[in-house]
């Protein structure tokens, strides 16, 4: 029964860390609410394009009525904002589940086209909206920024996601199954070290080199945020199973799953690649403990 309590528990931290973790994140959707015509809307403005993806802001809204233009540039440049009208558009949606599960077959909405960038490039944007009350401006103190990367397959993607998923689910098991000195914490152990090098070490990397084209950004060669956070969690871990291989010693164990749960609540891709439209270089960021250091790679 203490077991099945321990997995239980590890299970809510893991889907705990990996909600806070897509909420925090820079590259999923800048929610907020805006009122028009006395009726409310919620915008999932995008933040993160594929390069297999079409290139469009769009805002859910169905009211016709509705004026709405989109003002954008690329990122950190002294360009003027280019203007966009937002148009209603339907797009079929092509999927099984989608379509036999939840019944969706069309995406409908507000569209506004955007000029694709390359790998690592990213645009900001606000937009201004206008309804039967006038006129109102959407994030123009704060421009959205949204970042291209290149399109990723599925057959990479989604088993690198799972395998990391379950890392951290292995990683957190073990580390509360070493605090009542449960012996299969040493086996659980392993397996999240076995988890986080196939996940974050080979797949990982790929993941990268599809998305913006190295292989691998971390130190020695970089300092791309996740890189160095999977590269951290790997040397605990190494040290954990290492220091558990012939005497008991929960103490590792149990720091090697603090350390991984707190890397991995770090929200996904902060300070990672970002394309240099003055020099053309790709450039990470990492912020130390009081200033932001920067180094860049061709």
């Amino acid at each position: 029964m203490k077991k099945f309590t321990l997995w239980f528990l590890a299970f809510i931290i893991t889907v705990g860390a990996a909600y806070y973790q897509r909420k925090t994140g820079p590259t999923y959707p800048k929610r907020l609410n805006v009122t028009l015509n006395d009726s409310v809307y919620e915008l999932k403005l995008v933040r993160s394009i594929g390069l297999d993806e079409r290139s469009e802001v769009k805002l859910n809204i169905k009211d016709s009525s509705i004026k709405a233009i989109l003002y954008y540039k690329r990122f950190k440049t002294e360009e003027e904002y280019k203007s966009e009208v937002f148009t209603c558009k339907t797009y079929p949606v092509r999927s099984f589940i989608m379509n036999k599960v939840f019944k969706i077959t069309e995406e409908k909405g507000f569209f506004a086209d955007i000029p694709p960038q390359p790998a690592a490039g990213k645009l900001q944007y606000y937009i201004e909206l206008t309804d039967s009350d006038g006129t109102q401006s959407v994030m123009k103190e704060t421009p959205v920024i949204i970042r291209f990367k290149g399109g990723v397959p599925g057959y990479i993607l989604g088993p690198h996601i799972i395998l990391m998923f379950l890392a951290m689910l292995f990683s957190t098991g073990a580390g509360l199954l070493s605090i009542f000195r449960v012996p299969q914490y040493k086996k659980y152990g392993i397996w999240t070290l076995a988890l986080l090098v196939t996940g974050g070490m080979i797949l990982g990397p790929i993941v990268q080199k599809y998305a913006f084209g190295e292989l691998w950004t971390g130190v020695p060669f970089g300092w791309d945020m996740t890189d160095n956070k999977t590269l951290i969690a790997l040397i605990f871990w190494i040290l954990a199973v290492v220091m558990n291989r012939n005497k008991e010693k929960p103490l590792f164990t149990l720091l090697a799953s603090i350390v991984l749960l707190l890397v991995y609540s770090i929200p996904h891709s902060l300070f990672g690649s970002e394309l240099d439209y003055t020099t053309g270089e790709v450039s990470q960021g990492i912020i130390l403990t009081f200033f932001l250091y920067k180094q860049k790679f061709s």
